[in-house]
């Protein structure tokens, strides 16, 4: 058991403010005119509102702050209850949370998609940056936790794997151990089964010795296909190899263009572990849309 000096629910907090503002500063570069502010590195004017990815991760963050374990039933009904069609869900998902507010069961429509293989899109990972806050302590407990919240909507290997990688990140981000960018990624890997998510990881550990994220992206994927396999991997090199930066971390991360939204969420969401509370600069958390309010009263 590691002994971390920030207490859980403060560090998760953080991460979900975080992924709130990596969300919302993304998601502007898909507005109409704002292309020239990516060009020149310049924020764009606010409001930024976030998308089903803030949303999602509020749930998420909602359940674990509660204590024990992830109770799916319960994850799945905050998600149905909670779900805007306006922010954004895929059709897959939002057919899937409008079922169960009817009463269908999350298990059965998770695993229809893909002729019974399951969803592998980016949702489960995109969400899941608090939960491996919250669980930092123990490594072991972050990887089942965070398979258990990904499968309520994505029961694919690869989505699931996504997920893990995201909340083992998180998780070593929140226990501010000491280690290189190299050694962070390999802490990932060493906690993800044999498969396509875990080489991938590998490859973007490899591809640490270059600053230029459009030729990672070119390498790794940048999520435009929204799967956990082309956006999870680019995401954690991003959040290597800027550790230290929030805000370099972002612009690093939506050059590249592709599901901008989503991996800047995961970007800021693994880094908003590490960060001391009020840390994320006022420029950019100002412009950002307030949490919602029924997440922020799950804490209290």
């Amino acid at each position: 058991m590691h002994t971390i000096a920030i207490a859980r629910p403060v560090r998760a907090l953080a991460s979900l403010s975080a992924l709130a503002v990596g969300d919302a500063f993304g998601s502007q570069f898909f507005v109409p005119g704002n292309r020239p502010f990516l060009t020149g590195r310049e924020l764009p004017p606010g409001p930024w509102q976030w998308t089903d990815d803030t949303e999602m991760a509020a749930s998420v963050y909602a359940e674990v702050v509660r204590g024990g374990a992830v109770d799916p039933d319960r994850l799945a009904a905050s998600f149905a209850r909670h779900h805007d069609f306006d922010r954004g869900y895929g059709p897959a998902t939002g057919r899937m949370l409008r079922l169960v507010r009817e009463g269908g069961d999350w298990r059965s429509l998770a695993s229809e998609p893909f002729e019974g293989a399951g969803s592998f899109g980016n949702g489960a990972a995109m969400r899941v940056a608090p939960l491996g806050a919250w669980y930092a302590e123990d490594l072991d407990e972050v990887v089942e936790q965070a398979a258990v919240s990904a499968r309520v909507t994505h029961t694919h290997p690869e989505a699931v794997d996504g997920a893990v990688a995201v909340a083992v990140a998180a998780a070593l981000v929140a226990r501010r151990e000491t280690m290189g960018a190299g050694s962070f990624l390999d802490r990932v890997v060493e906690h993800l089964p044999q498969g396509r998510v875990r080489e991938a990881v590998r490859d973007a550990r490899a591809l640490l010795i270059t600053s230029n994220p459009l030729g990672v992206a070119a390498e790794l994927g940048n999520g435009s296909g929204v799967s956990a396999l082309d956006t999870v991997p680019f995401a954690l090199w991003a959040a290597a190899r800027y550790r230290s930066g929030l805000a370099a971390a972002l612009w690093a991360t939506v050059v590249p263009g592709g599901d901008m939204d989503t991996t800047c969420a995961i970007v800021a969401g693994i880094l908003g572990a590490g960060l001391p509370e009020g840390a994320i600069p006022r420029e950019w958390s100002g412009r950002t849309e307030s949490l919602p309010g029924w997440a922020l009263a799950a804490a209290s």
